[in-house]
């Protein structure tokens, strides 16, 4: 599958919650095993008046994280994720409405059935705003 198709059906599939975060997945590279998804926060994202609450955060960095894994394992029969751990380290304020941030996953290592995964939140001029880490189960169809 080329790396259109394969983020045209990532995109098709999005989640509400993508969508509630005004998110899309703009790159998917299978060689390094990347997703990058491009989000727009609004002020309706944050607490004390413009900082985009965490919880949002750690939803765009763990979507990057599990698309990752769709985009490049999806044909290895991979149907869902389970999340057993992830962290997300902050590194400076990210602000609604300040125009795009991208949240880049990763695939570290996968086994069968687990995932260590990472990934990264920009801002539009390349500033690191967070980082997160995940350890996830990978559920795959039944034969």
């Amino acid at each position: 599958m080329s790396s259109e198709a394969r983020i045209a059906a990532l995109n098709e599939h999005k989640p509400p919650f993508i969508q509630l975060l005004n998110g899309s997945v703009i790159a998917a590279d299978v060689d390094s095993k990347t997703c990058i998804f491009e989000f727009h926060p609004t002020k309706d994202h944050c607490h004390s008046i413009d900082i985009v609450q965490g919880g949002f955060i750690t939803v765009m960095l763990d979507a990057a994280m599990s698309h990752a894994v769709f985009a490049h394992l999806g044909s290895e029969g991979v149907v869902a994720l389970s999340s057993y751990e992830v962290t997300t380290r902050y590194h400076a304020i990210t602000r609604g409405d300040q125009g795009p941030v991208f949240a880049k996953g990763w695939i570290r290592q996968a086994t069968y059935k687990t995932a260590f995964l990472e990934s990264e939140l920009l801002d539009a001029d390349g500033n690191l705003l967070a980082t997160a880490q995940s350890v996830a189960k990978i559920v795959r169809q039944k034969l």
